[in-house]
C-alpha cells in the first residue's frame, strides 16, 4: 500500500475489495529518481512520450475534417456555377454531360486546404513587451536587417525587440534602399500625428486644461481635432483681413496703370515758364502724418539739418526739438560760444605746458620734498625751532594757552623746516632717538 484510506483518490465503496475480492486495483509503481540541479527543474521530467501519439492523432483528425469541409464547399460552388452556365447556354457538349461533381483536386485551393499561409508566431513588438500574432515577419529570401551592414560601428540592432532604429546604409541611394531604419516609421504616417497629439495634450495640461492622453484618449483626440479646426479658421480669417487691407499681388486682377508705371493718359500743357496752361495738375498723395507744419516761429521742419550725429532745424541750427527759433542771431551766438570754448581749451592746454616759476617752486616746500636751491637763515631757523617747541608744549597742556590767541597764517621756509625737524615720522626706525 502506497497510501492510506484518507489520501485515496478513488471513490469509496460500500464494501471494500478486501472482503468482496472484486475490482482489486493493481499495485502502484513507485519510482525513485536521483536528479541533479537541472533535472529537478526540467518541466518535462517524467513525461511519457508515447502519450504524444494521441495529440498527433487528434490534430490529424482535425486537419482531415477541415480538408473535407473545404472540399465540399468548393464542390458546391463549382456545381452552382455549372448549373448557372447550363441554364444560360441551353446546350451542352459531351464534356458538360459528364458528372459535374467530378472535379479535379487540383482545382481546390491548396493553400486553404492545408492552411499553410497563416504563420502564427508570438513576437515582441518594437514598443515593448506586448505580444501579438503576425502573418509573416519577412520573406526568407530577403536579407535580414542586421546583415545589411556588417560594420561593427554601424546601426545598433537590438535582438530582444528586433529593432534597428538608425539607418544601416545611410550613404545608399534612397530609391534603391529596401530598409531605412525604424526611425523612418516614427516620423511618417500616423506616428507623426500621434506625436503631435501628445505634444498638444502636454501643452494644454500646462495651460490649465484637465486633459490626459492615457486616462482619456478620446477626449484628448477630440480636443486636438477642435484645436486644429479653430486654428485653420483663425488663419483663414487673418489672411482675409490682410488681403482686404493690403491687397493681393498674386491675384489675376490687373492693377491700374497709375499704380504700375505712375503714368496716365491725362493731358497737361505747360508754357515756357513752367506754368500750367491746359489740363489739371496731378495732386500729390498725402500721408497720415502732418507735413509742412512749422511751429515755434521755425521756417523749416524738424530733421532738415544734420550735424555731429544730431538732427535739428535748418533755420536756426538748433538740435533741441520743440525749441523756439532764434534765427540768424541764434546761429551767430552759437558760433561765438563755440569759438570762445575752443579758445579756453587752447589757453588751458598752453598753461599746462609752461614750467612753474622759481617762487612757485619754493612754495612747494609746504608738504612736499625740499627743493635743492632752497636757502635758509640759521638765525631764523633757531627761532622757528623755539616757537615749534612752545607750540607743542601748549598742545600738551591746555592751561598754558592764553585766552586771546592770534595766529599768523604766513609760513616762512624756516618755520616749515622747523616743523619738519620736530615732526615724528612713524615709519622711521630711529624715531625714538630723535628727542
Amino acid at each position: 500500500m502506497t497510501h492510506n484510506v484518507k489520501s485515496c483518490m478513488e471513490r469509496p465503496r460500500k464494501v471494500g475489495a478486501k472482503w468482496t475480492d472484486k475490482n482489486i486495483a493493481p499495485d502502484e509503481k513507485i519510482e525513485n529518481f536521483e536528479l541533479d540541479y537541472d533535472g529537478k527543474r526540467d518541466r518535462w521530467n517524467g513525461y511519457d512520450f508515447a502519450n504524444y501519439a494521441y495529440v498527433i492523432e487528434r490534430y490529424e483528425a482535425r486537419d482531415a475534417a477541415r480538408r473535407k469541409y473545404l472540399k465540399e464547399q468548393q464542390l458546391k460552388k463549382l456545381e452552382e456555377k455549372n448549373n448557372k452556365n447550363n441554364e444560360e447556354s441551353g446546350a451542352s457538349d459531351d464534356e458538360e454531360n459528364e458528372d459535374p461533381l467530378k472535379v479535379d483536386e487540383a482545382k481546390v485551393d491548396e493553400s486553404k486546404q492545408m492552411d499553410f499561409a497563416k504563420v502564427e508566431k508570438r513576437v515582441r513588438t518594437t514598443g515593448g513587451g506586448s505580444t501579438g500574432t503576425v502573418r509573416n515577419l519577412r520573406i526568407w529570401e530577403d536579407t535580414a536587417k542586421y546583415l545589411l551592414n556588417l560594420d561593427v560601428n554601424s546601426a545598433y540592432y537590438d535582438p530582444k525587440t528586433r529593432s534597428m532604429r538608425e539607418d544601416p546604409l545611410p550613404d545608399m541611394d534612397p530609391n534603391e534602399k529596401f530598409y531605412a531604419g525604424d526611425n523612418k516609421n516614427r516620423i511618417s504616417g500616423q506616428a507623426l500625428d500621434f506625436k503631435q497629439l501628445n505634444i498638444h495634450a502636454w501643452e494644454a495640461f500646462d495651460k490649465g486644461y484637465d486633459i490626459h492622453i492615457q486616462a482619456a484618449p478620446l477626449q484628448a483626440e477630440l480636443l486636438y481635432k477642435n484645436f486644429k479646426i479653430n486654428k485653420e479658421k483663425l488663419k483663414a480669417q487673418t489672411k482675409k483681413v490682410i488681403l482686404e487691407k493690403y491687397g493681393n499681388t498674386a491675384s489675376e486682377d490687373e492693377l491700374p496703370r497709375e499704380l504700375l508705371l505712375g503714368q496716365s493718359e491725362r493731358e497737361v500743357e505747360y508754357d515756357r515758364a513752367g506754368r500750367m496752361v491746359k489740363g489739371q495738375e496731378m495732386s500729390l498723395p498725402k500721408s497720415k502724418y502732418e507735413e509742412d507744419v512749422y511751429i515755434n516761429n521755425h521756417s523749416s521742419v524738424w530733421g532738415s539739418w544734420w550735424k555731429d550725429h544730431q538732427w535739428g532745424y535748418k533755420c536756426c541750427k538748433q538740435t533741441i526739438r520743440n525749441s523756439y527759433c532764434t534765427g540768424t542771431a541764434g546761429i551767430e551766438a552759437a558760433e561765438a560760444a563755440a569759438d570762445l570754448m575752443r579758445a579756453n581749451i587752447a589757453r588751458k592746454e598752453a598753461r599746462e605746458d609752461t614750467p612753474l616759476p622759481t617762487e612757485d617752486k619754493r612754495l612747494a616746500t609746504w608738504g612736499t620734498d625740499v627743493p635743492d636751491d632752497l636757502v635758509l637763515d640759521p638765525k631764523l631757523l633757531s627761532e622757528a625751532l623755539k616757537k615749534e617747541d612752545a607750540r607743542k608744549n601748549e598742545e600738551k597742556d591746555e592751561r598754558k594757552r592764553k585766552y586771546n590767541v592770534k595766529y599768523n597764517d604766513e609760513v616762512t621756509p624756516e618755520e616749515m623746516e622747523a616743523y619738519r625737524m620736530k615732526k615724528i615720522h612713524h615709519d622711521d626706525p630711529m624715531k625714538d632717538f630723535l628727542h
